[in-house]
């Protein structure tokens, strides 16, 4: 029987992993599936999701948005409003198949579409701040609404269940990706539902994470300032607001991203500048517990925090890079790997595509590196 939500609290719950070819390399769902199934006591059945990048090559250019409707009525209303602010290529059901263990589902849409000339023109946003502020506008003005994934030619699968059954039930195996990343949840304060179950996007990033977010509040209040809205009801929303921040409209790398996220101790930091950012973007420090794995269509990053508080394990084997919660998750899909570790807390692991490991930086700034066919 499951354990329902209040009933008990593990804090070290959770289950995290991603896998990416850096030759850009399609492969199918099956191998992250193994890969977190194997974590399953990490889980208890609230939630369960996958990001995967390179699976609509076919519509590369356009905006792939992964939409939940709780009823029909709301689904129309998104519609209405997404006709009014884009231009739709296709619309379509996302294709799914019916799992035991997979109860309640919601109403899930794609779309692909581009924001309206004349929109871009009359807001002066550029298409990706306009996306942005369109996803952020379904999720808390449109009821009975929300988008699951917003990126160029990725999107994301999660919902409530084990992430086993979430991936047998959105078909993974039909799907080809270069980059995928995995998410088993054990919801411990905020809610067990579909809108809840990680990953969590905007735009091409997605964020999967084990741990407590104790700074929420703090970092929520600094985010409001910059116009981002927190309605999902978890402290992991935060994470993928604050990358989109500081790489997207900062344009700050990633080494100066992890500064500010996961900061060393003041005693430790030498750079002036690294510094500066520590104490201007203060708010967006994340304390408590956690390992997280951020994606984009250029690659990952997977770190924890700077004690180390929660599990993250990496290993390598010609083109892939795997990162886990636990080694045995890696070793079930790869059992002789040619380097496995154990980062060191707050010590990045980067597993960018071979062709801009000289970016060091996920942000999808140009749009030449940012939707790869």
């Amino acid at each position: 029987m499951l354990l329902n939500e209040g009933q008990v609290r593990i804090p070290s719950g959770c289950a995290i992993a991603g896998i990416i070819n850096r030759q850009g390399q399609g492969f199918g769902g099956g191998k992250i599936i193994d890969c977190i199934a194997n974590m399953h006591q990490r889980s208890n059945g609230l939630g369960g999701g996958f990001a995967a990048y390179g699976i609509y090559p076919g519509f590369a250019e356009y905006y792939a948005l992964h939409i939940y409707f709780d009823c029909k009525e709301s689904r129309n209303d998104c519609e209405r409003y997404l006709t009014k602010n884009f231009n739709i290529r296709l619309q379509e059901p996302v294709p799914v198949r019916k799992q035991a263990r997979v109860n309640n589902a919601p109403i899930i849409w794609r779309y692909f579409a581009q924001p309206k000339e004349e929109c871009l023109a009359y807001t002066q946003l550029d298409e990706h701040e306009f996306t942005a502020r369109a996803v952020m506008h379904i999720n808390a003005a449109i009821p009975g609404a929300f988008v699951a994934s917003s990126g160029h030619n990725m999107g994301a699968f999660k919902g409530v269940g084990y992430p086993e059954d979430i991936g047998e039930f959105f078909r993974l195996e039909d799907y080809q990706a270069y980059l995928w990343t995995a998410h088993g949840r054990f919801p411990t304060n905020t809610p067990g539902w579909w809108g809840g179950a990680h990953p969590f996007t905007l735009l091409e990033w997605s964020v999967v994470h084990n741990g407590e977010i104790s700074s929420y509040d703090a970092n929520q209040r600094f985010l409001q300032m910059h116009e981002y809205r927190c309605t999902l009801q978890t402290d992991t929303e935060v994470i993928t607001y604050s990358f989109d921040l500081l790489m997207r409209k900062e344009r700050f790398n990633l080494a100066e991203t992890i500064s500010v996220i996961a900061a060393p101790f003041w005693s430790d930091i030498n750079d002036e500048r690294i510094k500066r950012l520590r104490r201007i973007y203060g708010g967006l420090l994340l304390n408590g517990p956690f390992s997280i794995i951020v994606a984009t269509g250029n690659g990952l990053i997977a770190v924890n925090d700077r004690i180390k508080l929660r599990p993250l394990v990496a290993a390598r084997k010609g083109e892939f890079l795997y990162v886990a919660s636990e080694e045995s998750a890696i070793r079930v899909v790869e059992a002789h790997p040619d380097e496995i570790w154990s980062p060191g807390g707050g010590e990045p692991v980067i597993g960018l595509l071979a062709d801009r490991e000289n970016l060091l930086d996920l942000a999808p700034h140009n749009d030449s590196i940012a939707r790869p066919a």
